[in-house]
Formats: structure tokens, sequence, C-alpha cells
């Protein structure tokens, strides 16, 4: 719902329209300070090449298409965000709204970890970009579950707030 008035008035959005904003911003902040964790992991060792770029690498691979190794970080870069991006608006959608007896941060990480399950137990083998969770090395997957975790915990605290703010 869009309410205009004359000159000085505020305009509304509709709840739904400012749900899908904040968890899209959201989920692009939280993904981008995933994204800086998922580097840490890997320079101490915890694991090799982090998932976006294998599935990257993957993609281009199906395509039929070369890229040197700043292009494939680049495109890898850019689709998890994108990724990130989307899982989070979608997340303040579908978020349960105040009067759910779980606070937000509780549902964020309920929802983290199910965009890890539904992709890396689902879509990601189901297409071939990479072996199911249970078909990885034993610290990947880990890893990747406490990062989608944290994504969650964190996208759910922001948009909790967000729409306490509202």
């Amino acid at each position: 719902m869009r309410v205009e008035g004359g000159r000085g008035e505020k305009t509304r959005t509709a709840p739904w329209r400012a749900a899908l904003v904040d968890g899209g911003v959201g989920g692009g902040i939280v993904t981008a300070v995933m994204s800086l964790a998922l580097l840490g992991a890997r320079r101490a060792g915890l694991v090799d090449r982090l998932p976006p770029e294998q599935m990257t690498v993957r993609l281009l691979e199906v395509a039929g298409l070369r890229a040197g190794k700043r292009t494939r970080g680049t495109l890898a870069t850019l689709l998890h965000g994108l990724f990130g991006v989307s899982a989070g608006a979608l997340f303040g959608l579908v978020r349960p709204h105040p009067g759910v007896s779980l606070p937000p941060a509780v549902q964020g990480v309920v929802y983290g970890g199910l965009v890890w399950l539904v992709s890396y137990m689902g879509w990601i083998p189901a297409l071939g970009l990479m072996p199911a969770a249970t078909r990885d090395g034993p610290r990947r997957p880990l890893v990747m579950a406490l990062a989608h975790g944290v994504y969650g915990v964190v996208l759910g605290a922001f948009v909790g707030r967000r729409a306490t703010d509202r």
C-alpha cells in the first residue's frame, strides 16, 4: 500500500515490500561478512576451495566457457552475493511476524540451517555442482553449516530489528 499525500507528507510502503527490501539488504550485508569469515577459514586451512568458487568453475565448465582466475573469483563473488540477497529477501517475506514465540535471531538460525540443508543436500548436488555434504570432506560441510548458521542469526536479528523500527 502506498499512501501519497501533499507536500511534506510521508509515503508508506506496503509491509511485504519493506520486508522484502529489509531481507535483501540484510542478506547482502551478511553474505559479505560470511564471505570474509570463509576466506579466513580457507587461510586457516580449514577448507580448500570454497563452494562459491567450486560451483562457479563447474558452471563455466558446463557452459563450455573459459575464464581466468580473477574472472572466476569475481563471478563467484557476484553469484554468491546474489544468492545471499535473494535468500535474505525470501526470509524477509516468510519470516514469522511479531507474536511468534521464537526470537528473530532463532528464526534466522533455523532459516540459515534450512538454506544450508536444501543447498548442500539438495539442489547443488542434484545439478552436479558439488557432491552432497555427506560425500564431501569432513571439514567443509561443518564450516559451511556453521557459516550458514551465523548468516541466519545475523539476518534474523537484522530483519527483526528493522521490523521493530517500522
